[in-house]
């Protein structure tokens, strides 16, 4: 009888500790490989288009192998700035940094642009 309510009172109780303490799931994963990327290809950039951001191709890994991913365009946003995927190395190892959008701010102060009324100067409030 004891052990019934032992091994009762721990499902209670994780059940509790589960439904009071949600789980936090990681957004982001770091993604490194022991050797370089090939050379990038060349692809001509085509005419600019109005309210688009052409992307350049870069390689991308899937399936423990590097494989190319053409160049494209995609939708600007207003107030941001894109950034290509990239490869940097550090320490013999090649790190993959994720493209994507990024609030601009010119001044680095940690505002961007769009809610910061002196955005070219960081000392002034």
């Amino acid at each position: 009888m004891t052990i019934r309510k032992l091994i009762l009172g721990s499902f209670v109780a994780a059940a509790l500790g589960s439904a009071v303490m949600p789980a936090a799931a990681r957004t982001n994963v770091d993604l490194y490989v022991n050797f370089a990327p090939p050379p990038a290809y060349y692809e001509p950039v085509p005419v600019a288009r109005v309210g688009w951001v052409w992307v350049p191709g870069y390689w991308g890994w899937q399936n423990h192998a590097y494989h190319w991913v053409p160049g494209h365009y995609v939708r600007a946003r207003p107030g941001y700035v894109y950034h290509a995927p990239s490869w940097y190395s550090h320490g013999g190892r090649y790190y993959y940094a994720h493209g994507g959008w990024r609030s601009h701010d010119v001044d680095r102060d940690g505002v961007p642009n769009r809610y910061d009324r002196f955005p070219h100067n960081p000392y002034r409030r």
